[in-house]
């Protein structure tokens, strides 16, 4: 997964395994980690955070022309936020990657999924608040 460095721009390529982990950007030094954005993710990436983390995953299927998905973004960046480093946070555009929806069913949209270890625990579709959206990871992590 390739990230960048908020304080001066770098992109920094990060092992999925080492995302709970705090870790340093190459080149200025800044804490890269824990995660607390929305991460928008190709099939790639995808595939790779699913094989590889061991932290629960939120994914919001979503599409730019959506409005319901123009008023849950607020709420997921709050569970980015609040879950940092306890879980990994996934954006998946549906129109650019409509594989990955068709995946898990995905027919109306934000439709949120949470995953762990690859394992589909929980799957909603419809704007939902960021408090419910954590109690979803918080038990998957609890499995």
């Amino acid at each position: 997964m390739v990230i960048s460095c908020s304080h001066c721009g770098r992109k920094n390529r990060l092992d999925v395994a080492n995302l709970a982990k705090s870790v340093r950007c190459g080149a200025c030094k800044t804490v890269l980690t824990p995660i607390a954005a929305p991460v928008d993710v190709d099939p790639m990436v995808f595939d790779d955070v699913l094989a590889n983390s061991a932290l629960p995953v939120l994914v919001d299927f979503w599409a730019a022309w959506c409005g319901p998905c123009r008023i849950a973004a607020p709420e997921v960046k709050k569970v980015a936020e609040e879950m940092a480093g306890r879980a990994l946070v996934l954006k998946v555009d549906t129109e650019r990657h409509p594989d990955l929806a068709a995946r898990y069913q995905v027919q109306g949209i934000p439709n949120f999924i949470v995953l762990k270890q690859g394992r589909l625990i929980h799957q909603q579709a419809g704007v939902v608040p960021a408090a419910q959206m954590v109690q979803w990871l918080v038990a998957a992590n609890a499995s």
